[in-house]
């Protein structure tokens, strides 16, 4: 659970490096780090940033309560649209 909350995906990164589960949430939460750090620097775009990154904001909330409840169910299910992309094996 602990990888979907920002840069607490550290925690089992380092804490369970040679569970195959606690990798994947881990990629899937650093993955969900990448897109908010874009969502807040697209705010600084005046008129167009900030909806743009208010948007990302709301996309990025959405995908970390999906997140959360795959990993407390258990499921090792990709998140979607960024799901597919691989950051640690």
């Amino acid at each position: 659970i602990l990888s979907y909350l920002s840069l607490l995906f550290l925690v089992p990164l380092l804490a369970a490096k040679e569970s195959p589960f606690a990798r994947y949430h881990t990629n899937q939460g650093i993955l969900l780090f990448i897109v908010q750090v874009v969502g807040v620097a697209l705010t600084s775009i005046p008129y167009v940033g900030w909806i743009a990154g208010a948007l990302i904001n709301i996309f990025t909330t959405v995908l970390m309560i999906i997140g959360i409840l795959n990993a407390y169910n258990g499921k090792a299910k990709e998140l979607p649209v960024i799901g597919k992309f691989r950051i640690i094996n």
